[in-house]
């Protein structure tokens, strides 16, 4: 019997071989990505569970009411876990709760696999035998197809939806059309499936979505919640444009070189809503007002919109990032418009004649704010 000749690969050029290890780089990228989007979706599932078990036989669950989650948040907070806030434990429990199937996927119980010996995982067993509702309609009878193909991003979206049969029919086309989350939002923004119930052309309401352009694997790893849960810092710039990254470093250097008590706590903070994400440019702690100051940047010129946006950004951090010795957060918005330069403060509950007198000393006055500006405009002319 003739041997069998080893099969090799050969490469006639340079760009054949290039073009080999790229198509590799992005397979096994991709792999991961998989990877990390189950872990994450399974680990999100699971903590809806534990809080829904809590919430039915925790001795001590009454004693903290609706401030449940808020309660767990800090709490792990304290601990170091930073990426689940309240906002996140409410997605995990409504997450478990519109998805009971999910962990009767293989890929589930192959993750699970090492994990079942803590006791307090021991009750899941009876979930990977859930017997399915009527009710719950067609992929909740295919949870490996939803937990293979969805991320826990496609989900936040999908809670959205009003009934079953409407979260069922963006499933369905999600996994068809290989929509990514922008095209998913879309959809449901756009009432694709109303549209398509009252059509007579259904298939043509449909395909006019079309699949969405393949996002490249390092692109998918900018995913918020893929970031937050590997714990990973956010380095992609996301400035619109070379003057408002200019202004935004020269007013960081600028408030640390004042020496008036100004410690930098983040640039583009993020703060999330469900599936929407807000960047404020820059958050300083200001130790001799004791609060936070918020900066905004805006290249056009100000608007209601903006105050309002800051409101949200102001009501965020008195919720979640405000001590109990903690005054008022303070918001600066700058807008460097092309025909005026305009300095706007949204300054929240300084009711306290005091504080407002240690603000007007301390903040930066609109003189020195509207300098920071002109200054990088005339650079960039």
């Amino acid at each position: 019997m003739a041997k069998k000749k080893n099969e090799t690969i050969s490469f006639n050029n340079l760009n054949q071989l290039i073009s080999a290890i790229k198509q590799t780089d992005e397979y096994f990228l991709k792999q991961v990505q998989k990877q990390v989007n189950t872990a994450l979706t399974l680990r999100n599932w699971l903590i809806g569970f534990y809080i829904v078990e809590y919430e039915q036989h925790g001795q001590d669950r009454a004693a903290y009411g609706k401030k449940l989650h808020k309660a767990i948040a800090d709490n792990l907070r304290a601990k170091g876990v930073k990426s689940l806030g309240e906002r996140n434990l409410y997605l995990c429990k409504d997450f478990y709760i519109t998805y009971p199937t999910i962990l009767q996927a293989s890929s589930a119980k192959s993750y699970l696999s090492d994990f079942h010996s803590s006791e307090i995982l021991q009750t899941l067993s009876a979930k990977f035998n859930h017997p399915v509702k009527s009710n719950e309609i067609a992929l909740q009878n295919n949870p490996d197809l939803l937990l293979n193909r969805l991320s826990f991003s496609h989900f936040v979206e999908l809670l959205n939806t009003n009934t079953p049969l409407q979260r069922s029919f963006y499933e369905i086309q999600a996994i068809k059309n290989n929509w990514g989350i922008r095209q998913l939002k879309r959809a449901i923004n756009s009432m694709l499936f109303e549209r398509t119930g009252l059509s007579t052309d259904k298939e043509n309401v449909v395909e006019k979505y079309g699949n969405e352009a393949d996002l490249k694997p390092e692109e998918i790893f900018r995913n918020p919640y893929l970031l937050e849960f590997l714990g990973l810092e956010e380095k992609p710039s996301y400035t619109e444009t070379d003057l408002e990254e200019a202004i935004i470093t020269h007013l960081q250097n600028f408030l640390l070189e004042m020496g008036r008590g100004f410690c930098f706590e983040a640039r583009q903070k993020r703060i999330t809503f469900d599936n929407t994400h807000y960047r404020i440019d820059l958050v300083f702690y200001q130790r001799i007002l004791k609060c936070h100051v918020l900066i905004d940047l805006k290249i056009g010129e100000f608007t209601h919109a903006d105050a309002g946006q800051m409101n949200v950004y102001l009501n965020y951090y008195k919720e979640n990032e405000m001590q109990k010795e903690d005054n008022a957060p303070v918001g600066i918005i700058l807008c460097a418009g092309k025909n005026e330069t305009l300095v706007k403060y949204a300054t929240a509950g300084l009711s306290q004649k005091v504080f407002v007198s240690k603000y007007m000393i301390n903040l930066p006055s609109e003189k020195e704010l509207e300098k920071i500006i002109q200054e990088e405009q005339q650079k960039l002319q």
